[in-house]
């Protein structure tokens, strides 16, 4: 066992994206594949000996993350374009908020009145020009500025949209196809580019016990806007996964059934561990990562360790599953617990 957690693992090898697409088909990959939605600024500066300038920088800080995910052993680099979100009125981005603040539609003098952004004049260019830097046997997996249900919370408030839903459906029905039919476009001209090798559909649809929006919304208003995205996907060969935090059960078999995504990341342990997850859904859905944040934070990194060693034994003659954290690696994640975990995929390649 590691004497020294903190060290950086050793160069992980040569990546291939085919080994993430074996594992969002099902299959059993080549080695064990890691996956992470996102790790954070201090880790990507470790993992590329702060070789680069100015990452708060667009261009800097895309570059950044492409070198780090390279160096930590995966087989892609996850990138959202800049400068593609939906306007709201929160002044900055803090740990924590209310789900309440920033809204700026209340009723249909606002919605006609809101700034809404066109996916045809977003720049796209960064597929194009960043896969020149892009190291070979990767490519790139896209994700939105926010899902269809986040960035409705964002621009109309949460609570503000349940009444919403309740006093003036037409309205909330406006919102959400403005809002779904954006996202759709930007993944469709994302697909255009041979770069791309899958893309995530972000959106988190559950608190700790239950769906946000009572079931019945949630496949009215925001579902529909999902399975396109996941048709946009299939139409080019390419898989789709979902990252989606929450109590989920309700709508699993909406997820694998009807949306079709091929693969579900995020997980909790108070809520439905990555272990029974993988059991109760792994042959009809591919498992992303499940460790928990918190057991990641809090636990030595022996056990972290022997946690992920155990889920990769425990999948490896089924394939269906990339390790890595439950949701992803913030600030307050030691680096020694995180390459406690993902040293257990890079000692068995």
């Amino acid at each position: 066992m590691h004497n020294d957690w903190d060290r950086v693992p050793e160069q992980p090898g040569v990546p291939d994206f085919d080994n993430l697409l074996a594992v969002l088909r099902r299959e059993k990959p080549q080695r064990p594949t890691l996956f992470e939605f996102f790790l954070n600024a201090r880790l990507y500066r470790r993992l590329t000996r702060s070789r680069f300038e100015n990452s708060a920088a667009a261009w800097a800080w895309m570059r950044e993350s492409m070198a780090a995910f390279h160096a930590a052993g995966y087989d892609y680099a996850p990138l959202l374009l800049p400068g593609c979100h939906f306007p709201t009125g929160q002044a900055e981005q803090k740990a924590s908020r209310s789900l309440n603040e920033g809204a700026l539609i209340r009723d249909r003098a606002s919605f006609e009145a809101y700034p809404w952004p066109d996916p045809d004049r977003f720049d796209y260019s960064p597929l194009d020009i960043l896969a020149a830097d892009l190291p070979a046997g990767m490519k790139f997996i896209v994700y939105g500025p926010g899902g269809v249900l986040e960035n409705v919370i964002a621009i109309a408030g949460f609570e503000s949209l349940c009444y919403l839903i309740a006093d003036d459906r037409p309205l909330a029905e406006d919102v959400f196809e403005h809002v779904g039919a954006r996202l759709v476009r930007y993944y469709r001209k994302c697909l255009e580019h041979k770069s791309v090798g899958a893309v995530i559909g972000n959106d988190d649809w559950g608190f700790k016990t239950q769906t946000m929006l009572p079931v019945e919304d949630l496949r009215h208003f925001v579902f529909p806007w999902h399975k396109e995205i996941v048709r946009a996907a299939h139409a080019t060969g390419r898989p789709a996964i979902l990252h989606s935090c929450g109590c989920l059960d309700a709508v699993m078999e909406d997820i694998i059934e009807d949306l079709r995504y091929d693969a579900k990341h995020s997980y909790e342990d108070a809520i439905l561990p990555v272990e029974q997850a993988y059991e109760r859904f792994g042959s009809r859905i591919a498992v992303l990562g499940g460790i928990d944040v918190d057991f990641v934070c809090r636990s030595a990194p022996e056990d972290i360790y022997a946690r992920a060693a155990a889920m990769l034994e425990r999948s490896a003659a089924r394939g269906g599953y990339a390790l890595g954290t439950g949701n992803s690696v913030p600030e307050y994640v030691p680096d020694a617990h995180y390459f406690a975990l993902i040293r257990a995929a890079l000692e068995r390649r």
